[in-house]
């Protein structure tokens, strides 16, 4: 067969095409504990960054926040960079794959020209006036021999998941910031409620105190301690009403609204906070897309160590280009045709003053780099859990025992208000009680917002919702 000697040429090019310069990757390893500190049942898993999330913030059963939720996704700026930055990195991926494929050209000409009589290659002596037409095409293709543009693809499309890694992210971050904000309103509105109805009391108080100076029972002394009481009352409402604006005004940010026009009414309910599975934390912990991120960044810079060290070795490019040329007649025919093999061309640099070297260096530098990164970003999210467990814990046996604080602190009140109408005390003893039953109950509804707000931090560790 005429085609053996070229077949024969022709397969160590084959062979040669397999090479790669990138190393065998392997995930950098990271300490994990056989289970949580703070929570028993750990086990090992595999990857789920991948997996829904979830509508995780339905589980608090509010529509309000579920119309929030909806509205950030929709409208959210940083949403919608965090998306722009990941087709970014998805057209960049394409644009490294097209390396993969060769690069073919059509194009054509017409020109007319006259030759001069006296023209040396004019043998007739005579001047004359011609066309000349041609159309054709040219194909140019490297030969990836030692995996250069398949390493450089590798890179760009661990970039690209890396990308979508970080938009999940930015996604679950931007859901969590929401929850957050509307569980604080609502605590806001929780305390503000608390303090109308203290100043509702502690007015009732200064009227029976005037009433009994004007009667000669209490002392001047007594009712300027109520209007002390009540004075500063009044005031913290307005501090609560400062915080809440400022709140609502964090959340319109949030789902991309103006504050101008935007507003979440008031209302006061039950400052419950949703139990969060966790019987295997470690699954949801692989569920993180920072985490996702991290370790394809890995990948992308091994890959590029591979495109580094390629360019110690010498590049191959393969030209051919081939058409139809005329002066005259029809374009497209037989005779007419043209074409041509080549150039098969080869570059190798011999001395670059040390620079290749230095790029291998620098991209295993990078490699180092980011790996260490990974084993933070791991590090981080076990503590975040840790965190987020231990805080479930303390803060349910705090809002308990603030309860009965805040039962006992009121009773404390009404027992000194009621002395103080009997007359066995002066009014600094009910001032004082009403001041810490204040004090305690708004501190119930710290702790339980608190509560409401470790529930949002722990989705948000464990990558989202457990249950989806």
């Amino acid at each position: 067969m005429r085609n053996k000697p070229l077949l024969a040429a022709a397969a160590p090019l084959a062979l040669l095409a397999g090479c790669s310069m990138a190393p065998a990757y392997r995930p950098p390893e990271t300490p994990a504990p056989a289970s949580y500190k703070e929570l028993a049942g750990w086990t090992p898993a595999t990857p789920m960054d991948a997996a829904p999330r979830g509508n995780w913030w339905e589980s608090f059963d509010d529509p309000v926040l579920n119309d929030l939720e909806a509205r950030a996704v929709d409208a959210s700026p940083t949403l919608a960079a965090a998306l722009a930055r990941y087709d970014q990195a998805r057209a960049n991926a394409r644009i490294d794959a097209s390396d993969l494929f060769p690069t073919v050209n059509v194009g054509g000409d017409a020109a007319r020209a006259r030759t001069s009589a006296n023209a040396p290659n004019n043998s007739s002596g005579v001047a004359r006036t011609g066309n000349d037409f041609s159309v054709g095409a040219s194909l140019d293709y490297e030969l990836d021999l030692w995996g250069r543009i398949r390493n450089g693809v590798k890179a760009a499309r661990s970039e690209a998941d890396a990308s979508a890694a970080d938009l999940a992210s930015a996604r679950l971050s931007l859901q969590a910031a929401v929850a957050d904000a509307y569980v604080r309103l609502r605590g806001l509105d929780a305390q503000a409620e608390l303090l109308r109805r203290t100043v509702a009391a502690f007015d009732r108080a200064y009227v029976l105190t005037r009433t009994r100076h004007d009667g000669g029972i209490a002392s001047g002394l007594d009712v300027n301690r109520a209007k002390t009481a009540l004075g500063n009352a009044r005031a913290q409402i307005s501090a609560i009403a400062n915080e809440r604006a400022a709140t609502e005004h964090e959340l319109a940010a949030l789902i991309g609204s103006v504050a101008s026009d935007f507003a979440v009414a008031p209302r006061v309910q039950p400052l419950v906070a949703p139990d969060v599975p966790a019987g295997t934390p470690s699954e949801l912990l692989q569920r993180r897309p920072d985490i996702a991120a991290a370790e394809r960044r890995i990948q992308a810079a091994n890959a590029r160590i591979g495109v580094a060290k390629a360019a110690f070795f010498p590049t191959l490019t393969l030209g051919l280009g081939g058409g139809w040329e005329t002066t005259r007649g029809e374009l497209v025919r037989t005779p007419n045709s043209f074409w041509g093999l080549g150039p098969l061309s080869t570059v190798l640099t011999l001395f670059d003053g040390g620079r290749r070297r230095a790029a291998v260096k620098l991209s295993r530098a990078d490699y180092e780099e980011i790996a260490a990164d990974y084993r933070g970003t791991v590090l981080t999210a076990f503590r975040q859990v840790e965190d987020g467990i231990a805080a479930m814990h303390h803060l349910a046996a705090q809002s308990v025992d603030q309860g009965y604080a805040a039962d006992a602190a009121q009773r404390t009140s009404d027992l000194a208000l009621s002395r103080y109408k009997d007359g066995a005390s002066d009014y600094l003893e009910v001032v004082i009680a009403q001041t810490a039953a204040l004090d305690a109950q708004r501190a119930l509804l710290t702790v339980q917002t608190q509560r409401m707000r470790t529930t949002v931090a722990l989705v948000r560790a464990l990558g989202g919702s457990p249950g989806a």
